[in-house]
């Protein structure tokens, strides 16, 4: 019952993480950036997809348990 409010969450993350993606390999494509740019320029939109991922499960525990609107409780 609960997959469908997964949905947007889901697609929202796989997008985000498709445009880091292209963002990293834009990054590593350039030819004329030293070594050590294009690492530390990678290691951004690495690190972002680690995070969308994360909220993602976040979020799919709180869906799962029933805590869907925090804000009611204030």
């Amino acid at each position: 019952m609960h997959w469908k409010k997964m949905i947007a969450p889901i697609v929202i993350t796989i997008l985000a993480i498709a445009v880091l993606l292209l963002w990293l390999l834009g990054f590593a494509l350039i030819p004329d950036l030293p070594v050590g740019f294009k690492i530390a320029a990678g290691l951004i939109p690495a690190a972002l997809i680690g995070v969308a991922i994360f909220v993602l499960m976040e979020r799919i525990k709180e869906i799962r348990s029933g805590e869907e609107d925090d804000l009611s409780q204030y």
